[in-house]
């Protein structure tokens, strides 16, 4: 089974664009965005032809974050393209519905490597380093930023900075405690923000206390009933709490929401075998080879399904009629 923590870093949301709904009542016009964040209004409808943000008239903190992202990359030299494609390489392998937001970009070259967990992952090639740049002074103290009286904007302000700032303490096995301290702080002030929730469940996972990891990710699922991670590291614990009908339908869950959710195929046609179901479980060995062609993970699911076919002799027949092989 391909684990939680694993899936962070493997296969950690981008569900193809930011999502449109609004996350906090503070709303911007798009002369508001253009003046705040000092752009050109060609450099705002370049992004939007790329695809790295809906066109918009009023945009809400959420998206105002990512736009500053943006920007902030700008200055890289980077092309939108370039951006789109490894984000869109984010969602192949993840879960997730905004990488910019969640992880650290670092530019590689011509495109975008993300941090996290304490290692740097190039999403094109699935390849991890472990990260050698955070420093060593970083860290090091622990910034705390109360909420009391902000308006909604400064506290929303406020909770990004947190959590970020919990991302990284939790890079260090030292400072686990401290993260999960600011993650608290964060629920206090927000209880319903779903990336928290999610980084507190997979520290429990971590650390075997699997029902208060149960308990986060549920959490997690009801705060944001889209979030495939969510379900993709609820289906995880159950799993490992010997719960395997409720894991199979976090699961399904989890490849509803993103389609290209590649680990997840691969844990819910993990499923479907032990549970004896192996034709519906090679729709999924199928669908993961295809998403993730290389690599020891595909191998496995390649023999599964081949298994699954000489077994059951069944074969994979095109919309033509023509059979088409199992590739060796």
């Amino acid at each position: 089974m391909i684990g939680a923590d694993l899936g962070r870093i493997l296969a950690k949301e981008f569900a193809g664009r930011l999502p449109d709904r609004d996350t906090c009542v503070t709303c911007y016009s798009r002369q508001d965005v253009i003046r705040i964040l000092h752009l050109h209004p060609r450099q705002l409808a370049a992004w939007e032809r790329a695809g790295l943000i809906s066109p918009h008239e009023q945009y809400c903190f959420e998206q105002l974050g990512r736009l500053r992202t943006l920007r902030d990359l700008r200055s890289t030299r980077i092309s939108a393209k370039s951006i789109r494609a490894s984000v869109d390489a984010m969602q192949r392998v993840a879960g997730m519905r905004n990488p910019l937001m969640e992880t650290t970009a670092v530019r590689r070259g011509s495109r975008l490597e993300f941090r996290h967990g304490g290692a740097l992952m190039d999403p094109m090639t699935r390849q991890l380093a472990f990260d050698f740049e955070m420093g060593q002074g970083q860290g090091a103290q622990l910034r705390v930023v109360r909420s009391d009286g902000l308006a909604p904007a400064r506290q929303a302000a406020a909770v990004q900075e947190m959590f970020q700032r919990a991302v990284q303490l939790e890079e260090d096995p030292s400072k686990v405690a401290q993260a999960v301290a600011v993650y608290d702080e964060i629920l206090e002030i927000r209880p319903q923000h779903a990336p928290t929730l999610i980084n507190l469940g997979t520290i429990h996972y971590n650390q075997r206390e699997y029902e208060q990891a149960e308990q986060m990710y549920r959490r997690a699922t009801e705060a944001d009933s889209e979030y495939a991670l969510a379900f993709f590291d609820l289906g995880n614990v159950l799993d490992e709490m010997q719960r395997l009908d409720e894991a199979t339908t976090a699961y399904q869950r989890a490849v509803q929401l993103v389609p290209q959710y590649a680990d997840a195929h691969y844990n819910l046609a993990l499923s479907y075998e032990r549970q004896g179901q192996r034709r519906r479980a090679l729709r999924h060995w199928l669908t993961y080879v295809r998403l993730d062609p290389v690599g020891p993970w595909a191998s496995h699911a390649q023999a599964q399904a081949r298994k699954i076919l000489n077994a059951e002799k069944l074969s994979i027949v095109s919309r033509r009629g023509r059979r088409v092989p199992m590739a060796g």
